[in-house]
């Protein structure tokens, strides 16, 4: 179920006790059922061992690993995934799904209409997949998008395409590649028709204060 937004004072700030410097991101799309593959690249920040602390709300877990090896020392607790027992560097492996159709929070990936459609800011990027949802954490992003290609001929994400090509059963993927480091509140993805993609890709980039995300 999503939480309500609940007020950050800066007398409160802590430091994250960990840093993600890359993401490696790929979406097979689906209205009903995207599975979310999330390679991060991951460095402990604290001075002592500590959990290592992912935000994640209304996702279904499929596999969790730890330098390509299967862990099992994690819970899932309070909208949050909790892993223990790790080392100070390390690569973080998961796989998730979540429905964009039964998303009504519309906050994450979305549908609207026949596109898909992400709205990560202010913490919406935690709908998609566990992680350090938060504005100080900045990493580079790269992003392969998998989808039909009758529903979803424009895959749309930040950056630069690096990659694209055709698969069986009518479906295609795309790569994107941003080479500056972000926070994940600036993360973006749609699929579509052009006009409906180009649309909400500008205005999922702009700031709240500006317009909201349109699709």
């Amino acid at each position: 179920m999503t939480q309500q937004p609940q007020a950050k004072y800066r007398h409160d700030y802590r430091a994250p006790d960990y840093l993600i410097s890359e993401i490696d991101l790929t979406f097979d799309l689906d209205a009903t059922k995207t599975v979310v593959t999330a390679v991060s690249q991951v460095t402990r920040h604290s001075a002592t061992a500590v959990p290592l602390r992912l935000d994640g709300e209304d996702l279904t877990l499929v596999s969790l690993h730890i330098n390509d090896e299967a862990w099992s020392d994690y819970k899932e607790e309070n909208n949050q995934l909790v892993i223990d027992n790790l080392p100070e560097q390390f690569t973080l492996r998961i796989v998730n799904e979540i429905s964009p159709a039964a998303n009504t929070a519309l906050e994450g990936l979305y549908q609207s209409g026949v596109a898909l459609c992400t709205q990560c800011e202010a913490e919406g990027f935690r709908h998609i997949t566990w992680y350090l949802d938060r504005p100080d954490v900045l990493a580079r992003f790269t992003t392969k998008i998998i989808a039909d290609k009758t529903l979803y001929p424009f895959l749309l994400s930040n950056g630069n395409r690096v990659g694209e090509g055709e698969l069986e059963n009518g479906r295609h993927w795309v790569q994107w590649q941003d080479p500056f480091p972000k926070p994940c509140y600036l993360f973006a993805l749609v699929a579509g028709g052009f006009r409906r993609a180009a649309r909400h890709l500008q205005n999922a980039l702009r700031p709240r204060g500006g317009a909201g995300a349109v699709c």
